[in-house]
């Protein structure tokens, strides 16, 4: 998409935005992006060592440098949520909704260049999420260290390819970040919320994965045309991805909200 087809991109960016070099983080990407499967690999080792040496250790109070951690990914997602958001909407009302999904300029405009790659880097330090729940010997579902290692080796995958449908993985990811970490934030804190805040939570976590579905539906639909650019290998998995997701997020809301389960167990999403 070019500045005559957004308008003359009317959309005002900031100083730190402007000069992000996007194409020096694209070589980086595209020559190691395949590090993110050495990540995930101590990243799984971590999850299995730590629970082994906590075993017969006393649980630690780390209610401080949790609030700290959860509340610094809330403003984060915040922030990235909002620009990202902004140039979604200018898209959509400038180019058409068809455009936003086929948009690749999502990773080099000047409003959204940094906060796509900030997205992508974002998701190995989203890592130590998991350290806090091991430390303090909080239960650990499937669905939390299977979504961390997934989204990441997915995110690194789409970002060297720069692939259509991005805007809208991203940014629905900032959104429900922004609602989670508050959250996660304000428990960490002592405070206590409404029952329906997590649900809420959650019910936006699986909106998120039938938009995500509907999104690489779309973009495997018009992939052949020009200037929606993607392929089947992208499509195929981030299709399995956002499926797993689907079914495992309306398992734990069932088995969560629905089924009467108590017990604070801690949902991660995009």
């Amino acid at each position: 998409m070019n500045e005559s087809e957004l308008g003359a991109y009317p959309l005002t960016e900031y100083d730190f935005e402007r000069r992000f070099d996007e194409r020096q983080a694209l070589e980086w990407m595209q020559e190691n992006w395949n590090k993110s499967f050495m990540f995930c690999g101590l990243y799984a080792a971590l999850v299995f060592a730590g629970q082994h040496f906590m075993r017969e250790r006393p649980k630690l109070n780390l209610r401080r440098p949790l609030v700290l951690w959860s509340l610094s990914l809330a403003i984060f997602s915040i922030i990235g949520a909002a620009r990202t958001g902004l140039y979604m909407l200018h898209v959509i009302t400038n180019s058409g909704f068809k455009q936003s999904v086929c948009d690749n300029s999502f990773y080099s405009a000047p409003i959204t260049k940094f906060w796509a790659y900030a997205f992508v880097l974002s998701k190995a330090p989203e890592l130590g999420d998991t350290v806090f729940i091991i430390l303090r010997k909080q239960r650990l579902i499937f669905l939390h260290w299977y979504h961390h290692i997934t989204v990441l080796l997915y995110s690194w995958y789409s970002y060297k390819d720069q692939v259509a449908g991005g805007g809208w993985f991203m940014t629905m990811n900032y959104i429900v970040h922004s609602l989670m970490y508050t959250y996660y934030a304000a428990r960490a804190a002592g405070l206590r919320l409404p029952r329906p805040f997590a649900m809420i939570i959650t019910t936006t976590q699986i909106l998120q994965m039938v938009i995500g579905l509907t999104v690489i539906g779309l973009v495997y639909l018009w992939m052949h045309e020009v200037r929606c650019p993607s392929n089947v290998d992208n499509v195929k998995w981030g299709s399995l991805m956002y499926l797993s997701y689907l079914v495992l997020f309306a398992s734990f809301f069932y088995n969560t909200y629905l089924r009467g389960s108590s017990g604070d167990k801690r949902s991660k999403a995009e």
